[in-house]
């Protein structure tokens, strides 16, 4: 089995201070692995975007220990911490975060400057990640010249663009409906097939199960089980047929 691409052990994460200090994260341990699209799944305040926020060093730890590029990240200070996020990392969330006074291959190309590619050849980049999520023709568009579903394209282009070997995803369909959002999870899917690149998906909408290598639910800050994608969408499906049943009315006899 190949090493992970990032890596959590053992997390815990406290969050505020004083009588209104929460605990967020206990004991949770995480690996996110090349060639697979895991899904995060879990309610509203279990924990799910501070654990993805820890695994792309946006937050650190109370407790435990992540693995990013190779190395641990313990005792890391905050360039470091940003250095091994610019270099390993793609994030994607619910809000687009497009500049609407540049162009999507100026958005994208953003990116590389973040990480101190400056090159020539940045343009030509942003714009082959731009064709890889089918925007090839949008590449000069500005975002109120695109719809919901262009503009997360776009961002999802920016997130990959400097190839890195973790891309996570924080609820990147929530704001759209239902075919755009199947058409950015059926892009995610195939990004994830990058055996170098693993993907990670933040969400609690259990229509995306069919997308999913891996499931990991989470509730109050730890993690109660994992599965297969193809079992879990087996057991939700199952879930909704039973459901499904009991609400149809009683038949009288005649």
């Amino acid at each position: 089995m190949s090493e992970p691409v990032v890596e959590a052990v053992d997390i815990a994460k406290w969050l505020g201070k004083g009588a209104a200090q929460v605990q967020a994260l206990r004991g949770v341990s995480l690996a996110l692995r090349g060639g697979e699209l895991t899904l995060l799944m879990g309610p509203s305040g279990s924990g799910k975007t501070t654990l993805l926020s820890i695994l792309g060093c946006m937050l650190t730890p109370t407790r435990g220990t992540v693995r990013l590029g190779g190395r641990s990240t313990e005792g890391a200070g905050p360039e470091e911490l940003a250095k091994l996020r610019r270099e390993h990392v793609g994030f994607v969330f619910q809000s687009y975060h497009l500049f609407p006074t540049l162009t999507a291959t100026d958005n994208v190309r953003l990116a590389l400057d973040v990480r101190g590619d400056n090159s020539a050849r940045g343009i030509a980049k942003s714009k082959d990640a731009l064709a890889m999520v089918g925007l090839a023709r949008k590449a000069d568009a500005f975002p109120l010249e695109l719809s919901g579903g262009e503009q997360q394209r776009v961002a999802i282009a920016r997130a990959i663009v400097g190839e890195p070997s973790a891309v996570l995803a924080d609820e990147p369909t929530a704001s759209l409906d239902g075919e755009n959002g199947n058409a950015i999870m059926t892009l995610l899917a195939e990004i994830a097939k990058d055996p170098s690149r693993g993907v990670l998906v933040v969400a609690h909408d259990p229509r995306i199960l069919r997308f999913a290598d891996r499931v990991v639910h989470i509730e109050d800050g730890c993690i109660i089980r994992e599965e297969r994608g193809d079992a879990a969408l087996k057991k939700d499906q199952g879930e909704c047929a039973a459901h499904h049943d009991a609400e149809k009315p009683d038949r009288m006899e005649n």
